[in-house]
């Protein structure tokens, strides 16, 4: 037998990911699970598993529900924000943290977001951006580039688009502000790891966009350059990365 039989076998995921639960819900290729590894890794990181309550959406973020071994909540769609906020009042000891789409933060969810921020609630507010609503069915989303053909627009999604990192910097100058991307691992890491220490020293609202890829709804399953391609040339193009 190998010397080495009785050495300790590492897993492969943060400390905090429920290892039975995999493989994961998301579509092939899908960028939340990617999105994710950065946010495990990182509570992993600063060793603050047992602080977190973790909030999710509806949405393709509802899939991420069962995904951590941390405290864990679902919540109707578009109502995250509120209700970290909320716990985090109640639980001052709580690092909250509410992790939502495009669709939950910056349309049915926007004025809970913009508020939060004007008021600087205590609390990482993770936003996933794909540029569609991914979980219903490609429709236009407040981030559809102008031109991009989805499935209620054919013709091209018209030329309005939310840029939520450029807003919340303009209506709250002390909050932590950056965007990511699911292709960046390590600076996405330490994206997330600076978005959670803000908020562990009390600073105030922690707010950090992830540009992820669809390739269901941008129909490039077939074709990984492409998906790839249109994330990181078109996407991160219109939305710039990091920190504002």
């Amino acid at each position: 037998m190998s010397e080495n039989t009785n050495q300790e076998i590492r897993s492969p995921f943060p400390k905090c990911v429920r290892v039975s639960s995999k493989p994961h819900l998301f579509c092939g290729g899908c960028g939340h699970p990617e999105t994710l590894k950065a946010f495990g890794f990182a509570v992993d990181e600063l060793d603050i598993q047992k602080k977190v309550a973790f909030g999710v959406d509806i949405g393709c973020s509802l899939l991420s529900w069962d995904f951590f071994d941390l405290d864990t909540v679902e919540t109707h769609h578009g109502r995250t924000i509120p209700v970290m906020a909320g716990l985090r009042l109640g639980n001052p000891k709580a690092l909250a943290v509410a992790y939502v789409g495009d669709g939950g933060a910056y349309a049915i969810g926007a004025g809970h977001l913009l508020n939060s921020a004007i008021r600087n609630d205590n609390i990482l507010v993770i936003v996933v951006n794909n540029g569609v609503y991914a979980m219903t069915g490609g429709q236009e989303a407040p981030t559809s580039h102008p031109g991009w053909k989805v499935t209620t627009a054919p013709c091209g999604a018209d030329e309005y688009y939310i840029k939520a990192p450029e807003i919340i910097r303009n209506v709250n100058p002390t909050a932590f502000v950056a965007r990511g991307i699911t292709t960046q691992q390590l600076p996405l890491r330490m994206l997330m790891k600076e978005a959670l220490q803000h908020v562990m020293d009390n600073k105030g609202f922690a707010f950090l966009e992830v540009l992820s890829q669809c390739p269901l709804n941008w129909k490039t399953m077939d074709d990984p350059v492409a998906t790839f391609e249109r994330l990181e040339k078109e996407h991160a193009k219109v939305f710039p990365l990091g920190k504002y």
